[in-house]
């Protein structure tokens, strides 16, 4: 029987690696995103490999999830895997000049979004006694860095829901993992550092980091496995990282 994926920020990065791997193992894909023209070429491009519905919301904004996710056709609607993906980081400041909007962004997408999108699926699992849901942390949500503050905090705070909803949803037989990355070439440091690309391409200078694309190998890895097991909690880094501020960099 084919499984149904939704994946929340699956326009770029390791959401879109992610669908795109899921969708050539037969997968169904939800797509979910805030960029309708990347969701729209998305699904154009999975569509020729499998069934594919896109829903185009803010995970902030707590209406739009609940009345997208319940607007999902019946073909659609047994959603199998939940890959709480979307989050983001917005600047690098010592705590005391933090810029509040940021603050607010990341509170707002990385964790009220991950509960708004859960909230809103769980509820089908727990009926049916069945499904897996992923949420994808970070190494930040193990350790904290200088300057990592609210980040750091709100990553924690994803390790912490990891942990609490494989307890409160084990009688239903819901399986519940986190993912949790280290240095990962993407977007993120675009957005961190507000969209100064030169500034974040310097992140990644003098080691190979990890792609998106090792993290979705991860990821199906973690949902394909026999259903009587759960990957509860991994942490990927590149060889390169051996915590969020050590690394063997060449001189480039």
């Amino acid at each position: 029987m084919t499984k149904t994926a939704l994946i929340t920020g699956a326009t770029s990065g390791i959401g879109k690696a992610t669908a795109q791997l899921l969708a050539k193992n037969n997968y169904k894909i939800i797509l979910c995103g805030r960029r309708e023209d990347r969701l729209d070429d998305l699904k154009q491009e999975l569509s020729k490999l499998t069934e594919v519905y896109t829903l185009n919301f803010d995970v902030r904004d707590k209406i739009a999830v609940f009345d997208s996710i319940n607007s999902i056709p019946k073909n659609f609607a047994t959603i199998d895997i939940l890959i709480n993906n979307a989050g983001n980081a917005h600047g690098l400041d010592p705590i005391q000049n933090g810029n509040l909007d940021d603050w607010d962004a990341m509170i707002d997408i990385n964790v009220k979004g991950l509960l708004y999108v859960s909230k809103a699926v769980i509820p089908g699992m727990i009926e049916r006694e069945s499904g897996h849901i992923i949420n994808i942390g970070s190494i930040a949500g193990k350790e904290v860095y200088p300057n990592g503050n609210v980040y750091c905090a709100s990553k924690h705070a994803v390790d912490a829901l990891n942990q609490a909803m494989r307890m409160d949803l084990n009688p239903y037989g819901i399986r519940v993992g986190g993912i949790h990355p280290g240095a990962v070439e993407t977007e993120f440091s675009e957005v961190r550092f507000k969209g100064d690309t030169e500034k974040a391409a310097n992140v990644y200078k003098g080691f190979e980091p990890l792609r998106a694309e090792d993290i979705a190998d991860i990821i199906h890895f973690v949902v394909s496995r026999p259903y009587h097991v759960n990957i509860a909690d991994l942490m990927v880094l590149p060889t390169a990282q051996a915590a969020a501020t050590i690394l063997k960099k060449e001189i480039v």
